[in-house]
């Protein structure tokens, strides 16, 4: 089979199992596969986290959800149910599959499903020979040979069979990122809804629509990645007293005692809308947001995606995830144990993170502030 025939696929599937942010990443992927063909019918194929992101991804014309075995966050269930879900996928009649993952994970899996379930076309990265797993192969080099940003690694996937963006990429390991392109950015539909409500909410408390303030993300799935509580509230404390701005934290229902702890612990006002926004409200609310500060996790990524300054509190767990096209300042602190690629710190001293000082974070919350300030008043 030959790149002509990824050209003429009009029924695709997009695989990617993992979480929003994961799903998030591979949006210039898929913008690519969509573009090279505008009658495409794409559909989504991912966890709850990515079914409940699909309605923001304006190329996404349909979704499946799946709680894969083989994924950290899918669910255990009796193998009669995936043989039905197998039979699912084969009624789509679907002509291709790109299946996406992180260089750690194995394609295999979701390659078998696909072939199971009658897909011709199967795409996607393998270590060892996948024979007829996969009708298209791209061997994979990393970490060993090459270390890519997760959203370029995705991009060089469907590139291999001819779907392209333009774009031009600066990256250095783990550090910094810089970026130009023109349609490589990540995908996130911010609706006017959704906007009008978080501007209701933001009114009750006191924010005006032109007021600058920033939202604060305290949370983060893997406890590796989650900035100290303590950290937090100084942070908060100390861009409160500089700036006088509106402080705003989000979370998940399940973050609600995570964040108001931290706001206890501050001393100063702030705002909590922890469990009271959905993805799309979450959007909204990064998209209005004069600056988002977030750990490495899904609403960094959105804010990416909208174009909102960031400043991100990023773990050295891996190299792969910093902030894609946005104006971002990374916060960390440099380990001789970087890289570690674990979700619970191995050495469990969190210094990644936990040396991180406050003053940095508000140093880099003012200047992305500054910054933004600066080219609102030169658009008027």
């Amino acid at each position: 089979m030959s790149t002509q025939d990824w050209a003429n696929a009009r029924n695709v599937l997009c695989v990617r199992l993992d979480a929003m942010g994961d799903v998030l990443m591979c949006t210039p992927a898929i913008h690519a596969v969509k573009q090279a063909r505008p009658d495409r019918v794409l559909t989504l194929l991912s966890s709850a986290s990515g079914v409940a992101l699909a309605p923001y991804l304006d190329d996404v014309d349909a979704v499946i959800g799946y709680a894969a075995p083989w994924i950290k966050a899918g669910g255990a269930h009796p193998p009669s149910s995936d043989s039905a879900f197998v039979a699912r996928l084969a009624e789509r009649r679907f002509d291709a599959a790109v299946i996406f993952t992180s260089y750690s994970q194995s394609a295999l899996p979701a390659a078998l499903m696909c072939y199971m379930a009658g897909i011709p076309l199967r795409l996607g990265h393998c270590r060892e020979n996948p024979y007829r797993m996969l009708s298209h192969w791209v061997v994979e080099k990393e970490p060993e040979s090459v270390i890519r940003h997760e959203v370029q690694r995705q991009l060089d996937l469907v590139g291999s069979v001819g779907y392209r963006v333009g774009y031009r990429v600066g990256y250095r390991v783990g550090y910094r990122a810089g970026y130009r392109a023109d349609s490589a950015r990540m995908q996130f539909a911010v609706r006017p809804g959704d906007v009008e409500a978080v501007r209701h909410m933001l009114g009750e408390r006191g924010i005006e629509p032109r007021q600058p303030w920033v939202l604060m993300h305290p949370g983060a799935s893997a406890p590796s990645r989650r900035y100290p509580p303590g950290r937090w509230a100084e942070v908060i404390r100390a861009l409160a007293r500089r700036t006088g701005c509106p402080i705003v934290l989000t979370g998940d229902g399940h973050e609600a005692e995570l964040i108001d702890g931290i706001r206890s612990a501050c001393g100063v006002r702030t705002h909590s809308l922890a469990g009271q926004l959905d993805v799309g409200q979450l959007g909204a609310a990064i998209r209005l947001a004069t600056v988002v500060v977030s750990n490495n996790t899904g609403p960094a990524h959105i804010a990416a995606a909208v174009g909102t300054p960031l400043a991100t509190l990023y773990a050295l767990t891996n190299p792969q995830h910093t902030p894609w096209q946005v104006e971002s300042r990374l916060l960390f602190h440099d380990v001789p144990c970087r890289f570690c690629y674990k979700s619970v710190c191995p050495e469990l001293h969190h210094d990644c993170l936990e040396k991180v000082a406050p003053h940095d974070v508000v140093e880099a919350v003012c200047s992305l502030m500054a910054g933004k300030i600066h080219r609102r008043a030169q658009r008027r």
